[in-house]
């Protein structure tokens, strides 16, 4: 048996190459400022030739949501795929370096380790280019049964709703979760992503799947087709699955704070102060992590979405989607742990 986990990570195993740039060069590439969009090999060579001086990371939403909850304290492991190549081994280092379990095997032949091309305009905005590459091989049998069976949360990157030996590697741990009695869930990741898949996370919110959702007000609204964001938590608030139970839903509003859903009620949770917002990049995942770190050392959902509020003020203040300063200490000043 598997020792246990507070949080095992499905996710897309991607390295970042953020760069700092400006609308102008947003607007000559032809790329949406704010969004992901995906790319195939050569148009990742050709926007990589285009860039500035970039820096190189492990990133990935899920990854960067593994690693801030294992900073914070969380047992915590990653399922992810990566090629046996420069990329993959800088990937894989450093995950385990920050003390995350990642245990799947490389793919030895097929496509490169995947890349996400990050351009910070000057507001802090971050707009992602990705090629999957490798990543997309991931696939039910990278899933181990008595891993996902200890975890006490299993969490779903939602991006990884494209690949679909992806989407079956989850579904899979869904009913090994749920099997061991333990939890699910999802994040939206990204509006356009909920607008390919608006039906699907439907689904899995509706059947059962789904016990907690992370989401940010606009992917909220993308999932219930409004362009009112009080509308959107309230359908959050009165969502129920086939047997009549409330999911738990996280919703971040940038600087308006978050709210916490639950049991039909919303509570308001403050942001944490920022001098300077530098890069976006990772708040979401921060604040995911934040939370579910709190979530496993049994703090109320309010508190916890304070550790996460905390997770992401940190991470958007300096380039990068992982922590740089000390989240145990500046928990522990404000008195969240």
């Amino acid at each position: 048996m598997s020792a246990p986990l507070d949080l095992l990570v499905l996710g897309n195993a991607i390295v970042d190459v953020i760069a700092r740039t400006d609308e102008g060069f947003l607007s000559a590439q032809g790329v949406a400022k704010g969004a992901m969009q995906l790319i195939d090999e050569p148009r990742a060579e050709e926007l990589f030739s285009a860039m500035g001086p970039a820096t190189i990371v492990s990133g990935g939403s899920g990854a960067n949501t593994a690693v801030g909850a294992a900073i914070l304290g969380a047992k915590t492991g990653f399922v992810g795929k990566v090629r046996e190549d420069e990329l993959g081994r800088l990937f894989a280092h450093d995950l385990k370096a920050t003390g995350v379990a990642f245990g799947v095997a490389p793919a030895k032949d097929g496509p490169a380790t995947a890349r996400c091309f990050v351009l910070v305009t000057p507001d802090g905005e971050r707009t992602m280019n990705t090629y999957l590459g490798a990543c997309q091989g991931l696939s039910p049998a990278d899933v181990n049964e008595a891993t996902v069976a200890s975890a006490r949360v299993t969490y779903l990157e939602g991006y990884l709703w494209d690949p679909p030996a992806a989407k079956d590697a989850f579904r899979k741990a869904v009913r090994i979760a749920h099997n061991a009695g333990q939890a699910v869930a999802l994040t939206l990741s990204d509006a356009f992503c909920v607008g390919r898949y608006r039906d699907e996370f439907l689904g899995l919110i509706r059947d059962g799947s789904i016990d907690i959702l992370f989401a940010n007000i606009g992917e909220l609204q993308s999932l219930y087709q409004t362009d009112d964001p009080d509308a959107a938590i309230r359908a959050l608030r009165d969502e129920r699955d086939n047997r009549g139970r409330h999911l738990l839903g996280l919703v971040t509003r940038s600087e308006e704070g978050s709210v916490v859903v639950k049991g039909g009620e919303i509570r308001a949770v403050e942001v944490s102060p920022v001098r300077e917002v530098v890069d976006s990049t990772g708040a979401g995942d921060l604040f995911a992590a934040g939370f579910l770190a709190g979530h496993a050392r049994g703090l109320d959902y309010v508190t916890s979405a304070r550790l996460g509020a905390l997770a992401a003020a940190e991470v958007i203040q300096h380039i990068g989607a992982r922590p740089q300063g000390d989240l145990v200490a500046l928990a522990r000043a404000r008195g969240l742990i």
